[in-house]
């Protein structure tokens, strides 16, 4: 699609902040009216509307995208999405080791111990660690407590969450990202420890480290969309 419009401009209104094209203001894909909760994510998808060239590279609306989410599916799927999340959370992938006589044992205490005691602590929940492959449950407080937490999420957070868990495959890393002071290059190394070790012992595939790449950025951005709709 060529580029229809001329100006971009960021206004706000009692129902939040939205974004106009030459005056006109824009609706989500789903038809509804796009409105976020802060002016600086507002400020962010007009310039994604902004640096588009002749022609519109639909790759490049990634706040658009999560915004759009945020407004058209999470509001009635949010139960779904929970659950989704509390899966990811039942199975953390921060809680599955390798046996204690194997080096990368020793790794993944190092790395991930401190990010699951800061999220037990911070969550107030109890996690079981596992050498091996099968699978421990957590106690059953641990369970409605993460549910409860994730039910406290607006929409947009919860969007957040909900991508950030995925690319990670574990909900310790996802609600860590929402942390204020999050450092996302950190936890996507800590998601990825397993896939690091691999690569140390058998070499970097050209294909796998372009992938990694691409998912690293989609996560940095879920960090970056929750922290601009905090304002």
């Amino acid at each position: 699609m060529k580029r229809f419009y001329r100006e971009v401009a960021v206004h706000s209104d009692a129902e939040g902040h939205f974004i106009t094209l030459d005056g006109r203001a824009i609706k989500t894909q789903g038809g509804r009216p796009q409105r976020v909760p802060a002016r600086a994510l507002a400020e962010a998808m007009a310039t994604e509307w902004e640096m588009q060239g002749e022609v519109i590279d639909p790759a490049h609306f990634v706040y658009r995208d999560m915004a759009d989410y945020a407004i058209d599916v999470v509001p009635e799927e949010r139960a779904a999405i929970i659950a989704k999340l509390l899966r990811y959370g039942e199975t953390d992938t921060l809680c599955y080791r390798a046996d204690p006589d194997e080096p990368l044992w020793h790794r993944q205490r190092t790395v991930w111990d401190p990010l699951v005691e800061a999220y037990e602590a911070r969550e107030g929940v109890k996690l079981e660690r596992v050498s091996g492959v099968v699978a421990r449950p957590h106690p059953r407080a641990t369970g409605e407590r993460l549910e409860a937490r994730l039910a406290t999420l607006d929409d947009f957070a919860l969007a957040a969450a909900e991508q950030a868990t995925a690319l990670a495959a574990s909900l310790c890393i996802g609600l860590s990202a929402l942390e204020p002071e999050a450092d996302g290059e950190m936890l996507w190394d800590a998601a990825n420890l397993e896939e690091d070790w691999q690569v140390e012992q058998w070499g970097e595939d050209e294909e796998a480290s372009a992938r990694r790449a691409r998912r690293l950025e989609s996560f940095l951005k879920s960090i970056a969309f929750a922290r601009l709709a905090r304002g």
